[in-house]
């Protein structure tokens, strides 16, 4: 027994330094990738509630009432409902084409108007037609408008995106969990005498594997609260250089993807110690050379 011990008390002692950054490089890599698939459904919610419906009202009908009840409806946008007359409608496409759209001896043949945006949650083709057939319902309405290619294009896109998203992010998590594996691993490398002879002298597989694992555990804590630090460092570096991403409150969703790097950091650190010492116990002594 004294020729193992002295072998390896010559051995390097473990870099678990070098081990606790590997893994929250591997973390930051994949917090970033779920922060841009997060923010680009956010950009996507934006997207849709930029398509505008146009109400076409009747000759002579105002538009008080049907503003009303636009404003309470739960399938518009808050503060989108917008009432535009021929006139303003005229100024408008004349600012758009130029003065010879409209010549002075001819009547305006536009229509007075109500535009306004839906919900997101209601941006679909089903719901916009059954939203369409509710407002022809009412009074003053002649006709609704909106541009269903565009709604159909977008529906299609975004559901494609879902799953080519969702595919990428459970694809990087299996990955990085093989990576962080392979860390832990090279890690405990320098160990695997140590924790054989332990065995050796009567120690049980649980009274060796518990520090072990126990450090794993808190060296991926570790990890993962580095890597939520570097995730949110960048995140406020983006903020400032895309104005787009400083719409919303982005605070709980910040906060939810540093709880889940901190978790899956301890999870994956954790269960690659316990196979890692697993391994090495049931490992033969000439095997480990």
């Amino acid at each position: 027994m004294a020729e193992p011990n002295s072998n390896t008390a010559g051995r390097p002692r473990p870099n678990y330094l070098y081990s606790i950054i590997s893994v929250a490089l591997v973390l930051f890599v994949l917090g970033f990738f779920a922060l841009a698939v997060l923010n680009a459904r956010q950009l996507v919610h934006g997207l849709k509630e930029k398509v505008n419906l146009i109400v076409e009202l009747r000759e002579d009908s105002g538009a008080g009432h049907l503003q009303e009840y636009l404003s309470g409806s739960a399938f518009v946008k808050e503060g989108s409902v917008q009432y535009i007359s021929k006139g303003q409608a005229a100024e408008m496409m004349r600012d758009e084409f130029g003065e010879d759209f409209l010549k002075l001896d001819m009547p305006n043949p536009l229509y007075d108007v109500v535009t306004f945006n839906v919900r997101a949650a209601f941006m679909a083709p089903d719901s916009l037609r059954n939203i369409r057939a509710a407002i022809l319902k009412q009074p003053s309405v002649s006709d609704v408008y909106y541009q269903e290619s565009l709604v159909n294009e977008i529906s299609e896109n975004i559901r494609s995106l879902s799953f080519i998203g969702l595919g990428i992010l459970l694809f990087s998590i299996v990955v990085a969990g093989v990576l962080i594996h392979n860390t832990v691993r090279l890690a405990l490398y320098a160990n695997r005498f140590l924790i054989k002879n332990m065995e050796l002298v009567g120690a049980s597989w649980e009274f060796i594997s518990r520090p072990y694992i126990r450090r794993g555990a808190w060296h991926g804590l570790l990890s993962g609260l580095l890597a939520s630090v570097g995730v949110l460092l960048v995140y406020l570096w983006l903020q400032n250089a895309i104005p787009g991403l400083q719409e919303g409150n982005n605070r709980g969703l910040i906060l939810s993807l540093a709880m889940v790097l901190c978790l899956l950091g301890l999870a994956i650190n954790a269960a690659s110690t316990y196979y890692v010492v697993r391994k090495y116990l049931k490992m033969r002594v000439d095997d480990l050379y």
